[in-house]
């Protein structure tokens, strides 16, 4: 039996149509994908009053992207969650 998830798994179902009700639809990727060494500050604000942010973040990690600010978690915050659950 699959395991059910906040999203759907099938693209066909809209499997990113959380990202229409998301914060950062209404801003430029430059803030969630900021230039090595910029800030992610103004991201994670973004994140934290966003009400999409848990279902961001277990996208993110359970189609293990590596980029960008995702549920308001850096690429190496992220790292650190997973490798701290095992």
């Amino acid at each position: 039996m699959p395991i059910k998830t906040a999203f759907p798994t099938d693209p066909a179902d809209g499997e990113l149509s959380w990202q229409d009700s998301a914060l950062c639809a209404q801003t430029g990727p430059e803030f969630f994908f900021p230039e090595p060494g910029s800030s992610t500050r103004e991201a994670k604000r973004l994140c934290g009053a966003c009400d999409m942010r848990s279902v961001c973040l277990e996208y993110a990690l359970t189609h293990d992207e590596r980029f960008g600010v995702w549920g308001g978690l850096s690429e190496k915050e992220r790292y650190e969650l997973r490798r701290a659950s095992r």
